[in-house]
């Protein structure tokens, strides 16, 4: 067994949808594959994104080479603003993954200061230790890549996010005999997306998207509204396409969109030219049955364009009865009840709404069991380790290796945060060296904890009560009656025994004099059981003492 070990160390994005990134470290050198972030969950009241907690890197920041990025999706390239605020490192990628990347660090005021480098799939890589490589997979995002690292202890393949389409949008089919020369070389440890390891068969080809729209343009009366995230360029071509054979013009609306699709066609990665894009102005004058808009919104986000078009607060546009709308996206686990207002509110408006289970308005890029068997059959690696999906998803992935005969021996089921070391001989859990995320609430990055989370939840279940007396501060004695403020608990003019009874038992824990923090937390504890008993349910009590 080698001295020194190969540290595999995801800090987000496994055991988890979301907030991709991967470390590799061989003694004194750190390579990091993609940044990206996850949406909040349920429980993550007021929360608007989560980043991975990159301690462990700001920690090592000199031993950082570079950062690779896959590919231009939020949950591989997101969280990257914010990682180049504590780590002065070039990064490489592909030219739309660049473009992507340009347009959030612009965003973030970061552009001017990061080193960024374009890479293609034939490039090779010195970075430290470590030879990179890159090959073309298909994803729902054109320039997606895989990596390939050769490190001192074998070969590990990163596989990213990847299906094995026959007929992608833009042509380009994943590299099998790339993948199939890396195998033969002899791979180390795979690193492969596991997103769908629970759906049987091989993912279906965009081309099903391109046939439905197709279809739901050829019967629409009016115009075409196709909700998508802003950085599916392919999706947006399909879209584009289709229009054409039906004689409709297509604008973009949303600001990332809009940035996002300016840029593509500088790249040459959309094939329209800026002028024949609709402004909002011909989106509104034009015969219905010209228009297509392509908008964001497909997962529901509050601030979205679709959001406020199904909430009648979009200033320049408006659903209209014979628009159609088609919401091209599988809403992200922790989504479903937001996608499902809005589909509710665009009904109500007298749209007709084409979502995913009416209709194959979208198909995954992730690829299914057949597609894992493929890309485990061409690499042939010694170790596994899945990434890239819930806990299930991991041990689903895991089955389907042990039955392309990788010994469950060489199988590591790790989570975000635990580091796995590797030898050219020998695979086993290491310790954990990250707990948590980052948790970003407006403009407050990192300050938000579990504890404000917690009061959050509180309140959003019992609402708070504030409980208000006034003493003399050299006596201690009551100078006024208690007053009682409730928000979310009951309405106080309807509950007037309750309060009254809340007063009294204050006025109990008053009758002996006293001063600060005692006081606060005998009518913190008074009141708290008096609440539970009458309503069973527990308030957040604010005692509130003031000194006269």
């Amino acid at each position: 067994m080698a001295a020194i070990p190969l540290r595999v160390i995801p800090l987000g994005g496994v055991g988890e949808i979301g907030k991709n990134l991967m470390v590799l470290e061989y003694d004194r050198d750190i390579l990091v594959i993609d940044a990206g972030l996850m949406f909040p969950d349920s429980e993550m009241l007021g929360i608007d994104l989560v980043y991975p907690d990159i301690t462990y890197l700001t920690d090592r920041a000199d031993r950082v080479q570079a950062v690779i990025l896959t590919h231009g999706h939020e949950d591989h390239i997101g969280a990257l603003p914010y990682l180049l605020k504590y780590l002065d490192v070039p990064v490489y990628a592909t030219p739309l993954t660049r473009g992507l990347a340009e347009v959030k660090l612009k965003e973030a005021g970061l552009l001017a200061d990061a080193e960024l480098h374009t890479i293609t799939p034939d490039d090779v890589l010195q970075l430290g230790c470590f030879t990179v490589e890159f090959f073309h997979v298909c994803h729902s995002i054109p320039d997606a890549v895989g990596v390939a690292v050769t490190t001192p202890v074998g070969l590990v393949i990163h596989a990213s996010d990847y299906k094995f389409d026959q007929q992608p949008v833009d042509g380009k089919l994943t590299d099998v005999a790339k993948l199939r020369a890396l195998g033969d070389r002899g791979v180390l440890l795979l690193l492969s997306d596991s997103t769908n390891a629970d759906t049987e068969g091989f993912t279906p080809s965009e081309q099903r998207v391109t046939e439905a729209l197709d279809s739901i343009m050829d019967a629409a009366p009016g115009r075409v509204i196709v909700a998508t995230f802003a950085s599916n360029i392919s999706r947006i071509q399909q879209v584009i396409n289709v229009a054409r054979r039906y004689g409709r013009r297509v604008g973009v609306v949303g600001r990332t969109m809009v940035n996002n699709v300016r840029m593509a066609i500088n790249l040459g990665y959309l094939d329209i030219a800026h002028e024949d894009l609709l402004s909002t102005s011909d989106m509104n004058n034009l015969r219905r049955e010209q228009v297509v808009i392509v908008c964001t919104g497909s997962q529901g986000e509050p601030t979205s364009v679709l959001a406020r078009l199904a909430g009648e607060e979009h200033p320049q546009l408006q659903v209209l009865p014979s628009d159609t709308v088609v919401l091209s996206a599988t809403p992200i686990p922790g989504n479903e009840e937001m996608v499902n207002h809005i589909v509710d509110d665009l009904f109500r408006l007298g749209a007709d709404v084409i979502y995913h289970d009416l209709a194959d308005v979208h198909v995954s890029g992730h690829g299914s069991r057949e597609d894992h068997k493929l890309m485990l059959s061409l690499t042939r690696p010694r170790f596994f380790m899945p990434m890239h999906g819930e806990y299930r998803h991991l041990i689903l992935h895991s089955r389907t290796a042990r039955a392309t005969g990788i010994p469950p021996e060489h199988i590591v089921i790790t989570e975000s945060g635990r580091v796995t070391e590797v030898w050219p001989d020998a695979i086993r859990p290491g310790e954990r060296v990250s707990d948590g995320h980052v948790l970003v609430d407006g403009l407050s990055v990192g300050e938000i904890g579990e504890a404000v989370l917690r009061d959050r939840r509180h309140l959003s279940r019992d609402g708070f009560l504030v409980a208000i007396v006034a003493l003399n501060p050299a006596t201690g004695e009551v100078v006024a009656d208690p007053e009682i403020l409730t928000r979310g608990f009951v309405y106080v003019g309807e509950s007037e025994d309750l309060m009254e009874g809340a007063k009294d038992r204050m006025w109990e824990v008053l009758k002996t004099p006293a001063t600060g923090s005692s006081v606060r937390n005998k009518i913190k504890d008074t009141l708290s059981q008096y609440c539970y008993q009458r309503t069973g349910r527990r308030p957040l009590i604010l005692p509130l003492v003031v000194e006269v």
